[in-house]
């Protein structure tokens, strides 16, 4: 094992003291995937959990007529797979590479050693579960009610909201692609960019060479709200 592999900065695990992370490193295991590369698929029967320790992967799911919808992705220090792990059944969803990443993968019984054996590692893994629900709800609600123009609105603003730089701003990065959030929200690239482009000259988005600025959090959350009824 080098040096660049351990779960040291695995958000999860934080806290834990370094004998316990040198064990979890041993209990893994490690591989470097591609971009594109399929890590898990769905349906699977697989129960391993993925600990990304370099790299970016994207949680996605197909339509019947193989649509692809993105679920959301998820950077180095973020864990993935607990739901199979917990309860045993097919994956739910898919996931592959975006960039070249470093994920160790842990097999079921010492994930579920580590949950018992460290309740603030368990509190953490309900607390991320809760999260999902919540958003997973929210964006039903959204497909269900919300025009597509509105759906971006909402998208951005989720987006903003993890990656909050002040209390009314926020620093996307790397920039997000149209067709990608055209994925996560059922509309197409086209849409997408057209309502990018009003919400920049109403100065609510810039465009940077490394990301997008969101300004306006405040004013943006009350225009989503407004039309959400909340």
């Amino acid at each position: 094992m080098n040096t660049q592999q351990t779960l040291a900065q695995i958000n999860l695990l934080e806290g834990l003291s370094q004998d316990v992370v040198d064990e979890l490193n041993k209990q893994c295991r490690w591989k470097w995937y591609d971009p594109n590369e399929q890590i898990i698929d769905r349906q699977a029967d697989s129960t391993d959990v993925f600990f990304i320790v370099e790299g970016r992967v994207r949680i996605i799911i197909y339509t019947v007529g193989g649509k692809e919808i993105t679920l959301d992705d998820f950077t180095e220090g973020r864990q993935f797979g607990e739901m199979a792990a917990i309860d045993g059944l097919p994956r739910s969803a898919s996931v592959m590479a975006i960039d070249k990443s470093l994920l160790a993968a842990m097999p079921q019984s010492r994930f579920m050693n580590l949950l018992t054996g460290h309740p603030v590692v368990a509190e953490r893994v309900l607390k991320n579960m809760a999260h999902i629900i919540r958003i997973s709800n929210e964006r039903i609600m959204d497909l269900s009610t919300l025009g597509a123009a509105n759906r971006v609105h909402a998208e951005i603003l989720r987006q903003a909201r993890e990656n909050m730089t002040d209390n009314d701003e926020a620093f996307i990065s790397p920039m997000p692609i149209h067709a990608d959030i055209g994925s996560r929200i059922s509309s197409t690239r086209e849409t997408v960019a057209r309502v990018m482009n009003d919400l920049a000259r109403k100065g609510f988005v810039e465009r940077k060479k490394n990301g997008l600025i969101v300004r306006n959090i405040d004013e943006l959350t009350q225009m989503v709200e407004d039309v959400r009824g909340d």
